[in-house]
């Protein structure tokens, strides 16, 4: 973390005054959706995510989530609430891939949970779809990083992605309108602070 000269860290350094000047904006774009990606080792791209799920929700939209990694075993807090809330929910996972006692079956779900993602992305029947923790097959080389670029490239005009995961692709940088980078300043798993519900899931 950035210090200044008298040791402080830059983030409590305060500023002289709260800005007053308008910051110039570029000239109005209209797209009709928007691809946002999620990446960084810190903790918060899949939760960042879902605060968009339930935006999206409260404008009437029609969401599926995708979890490219989680199981339905996790019961996690999201995949009970959003659900009712109207979002299509796919946990098509099965855990993190040192817990897995099948590999190739771990790179079969993930290959049948892209197949049919890809598919819904050229469907007008979907508002956005959230790729959690696609990363992660991509870089394994489970699923082809050129395929869901070109999936999501030309995808139906009105579906609005979110690709959430570590180490996200160059390809998928470069596709997206924004990207968010969660950078890990402390965690208090590095403590020995196992997940907590409520927080962690």
């Amino acid at each position: 973390m950035a210090t200044n000269d008298s040791g402080q860290s830059s983030h409590d350094t305060p500023t002289d005054a709260p800005p007053r000047e308008v910051r110039k904006r570029p000239e109005r774009v209209h797209k009709d959706s928007l691809v946002l990606v999620h990446t960084g080792n810190g903790k918060g791209k899949s939760s960042s995510a879902f605060g968009v799920v339930v935006r999206g929700l409260a404008r009437g939209w029609r969401v599926r989530v995708v979890q490219f990694l989680k199981s339905g075993k996790w019961r996690t807090g999201e995949a009970t609430l959003l659900p009712k809330l109207g979002a299509e929910w796919w946990e098509a996972g099965d855990g993190f891939t040192w817990d897995v006692e099948d590999i190739d079956e771990s790179q079969a779900l993930a290959l049948a949970a892209w197949e049919d993602t890809r598919a819904r992305l050229q469907e007008d029947d979907l508002d956005l779809i959230v790729l959690d923790e696609i990363t992660y097959p991509i870089n394994w080389g489970w699923i082809d990083v050129d395929d869901v670029v070109a999936a999501i490239r030309d995808r139906s005009p009105k579906v609005h992605v979110v690709i959430t995961g570590r180490d996200c692709p160059q390809e998928l940088v470069e596709l997206a309108d924004t990207v968010t980078e969660m950078r890990e300043v402390k965690h208090a798993f590095a403590q020995g602070v196992h997940a907590r519900r409520g927080i962690d899931y």
